[in-house]
């Protein structure tokens, strides 16, 4: 199977450097400057699950992009989604399946779309991971999960089947799903819920509860299951549990990665992860939580843009 993998960041650069750590025949699509960081040193994964480093690992540039390849790994951000659409456009073919990595559903939208929906793949990956600044992928927990699966849940044409096989033997968990679309659910409330309520109080989890405000927590956690149950994707009671306990962990200091994001003065995704949620929800009903957060949120990108543009004129 030929296997392009869109980005040489964090997460494509993880599962696609474990794929091309045995034997896999995988190319990274990146930009002309990761390329040459790439030749000169290599992909370099640092974890807790082995070391690999990868001399010269094979890549491509959108100029360079001819032929169609059998799967697309996709795991950008989703406000550069379309840009990254655009790039990987000549490597679809008739039989090419594409997998994005993505949090929320606004992607599945875009690239069904843009390339039709049979093509497209449900995806999600459980993991943290970040390059460091020689460019190294750091393996930051202890799970590296990759979930996939058709979103109809059925595997007629036998590509789910065939997909995990690449993984089969890597240094990565490969799952496939029957129920891929609401797993994919799942982790979005959970997404969301999180990433809302440490952007919100600006503090990781175990700061909110020491400050006696986890019940926030646990109502924002109401509201997006209930957006969830009302798309037909009711939160499973084990998974709801899950989240639960994380928010109201003593001491945690877990903060969603959007919250690093803004603390660092970076582009976020809070259209995708907490608008978009939004616009499914119920019209008749109220989410008062998930509006202040997105508020929130928009208003540090607003922020952003204004001082983007002062330091530009200036």
């Amino acid at each position: 199977m030929r296997i392009l993998v869109v980005g040489a960041g964090a997460i494509g650069g993880y599962f696609g450097g474990r794929l091309l750590e045995f034997g896999r025949d995988v190319t990274f699509l990146v930009r002309p400057r990761r390329g040459a960081e790439l030749a000169m040193k290599g992909l370099v994964i640092r974890s807790r699950f082995g070391d690999a480093t990868l001399p010269a690992p094979p890549t491509v540039t959108a100029a360079e992009l001819r032929e169609p390849f059998d799967l697309i790994l996709l795991s950008c951000k989703a406000y550069d989604l379309v840009a990254a659409a655009e790039s990987f456009a000549p490597a679809v073919g008739a039989n090419t399946a594409i997998l994005p990595l993505l949090n929320g559903m606004g992607h599945l939208d875009l690239l069904a779309a843009r390339f039709g929906g049979g093509r497209v793949l449900g995806g999600l990956c459980i993991i943290s991971v970040t390059l460091d600044g020689e460019g190294r992928i750091l393996h930051l927990n202890d799970s590296h999960v990759v979930s996939f699966g058709e979103r109809d849940g059925r595997d007629g044409s036998g590509r789910v089947e065939a997909i995990a096989a690449e993984f089969e033997g890597t240094h990565c968990e490969a799952r496939r799903s029957n129920n891929i679309m609401q797993e994919m659910w799942e982790k979005w409330v959970l997404i969301a819920t999180t990433a809302g309520i440490n952007c919100l109080m600006r503090a990781p989890i175990g700061d909110i509860v020491a400050a006696g405000a986890d019940n926030l927590g646990l109502a924002l956690l109401d509201e997006c299951c209930a957006i969830a149950a009302w798309q037909g994707y009711e939160v499973a009671e084990s998974a709801r549990q899950r989240i639960h306990s994380l928010l109201t962990g003593p001491g945690s200091m877990f903060a969603a990665s959007m919250l690093r994001d803004i603390e660092r003065g970076a582009p976020i995704e809070a259209n995708h992860i907490i608008g978009d949620l939004l616009r499914r929800g119920e019209a008749e009903r109220v989410y008062p939580l998930l509006r202040i957060a997105e508020a929130h949120l928009n208003t540090y990108q607003a922020r952003r843009i204004r001082e983007q543009s002062t330091s530009q004129a200036a």
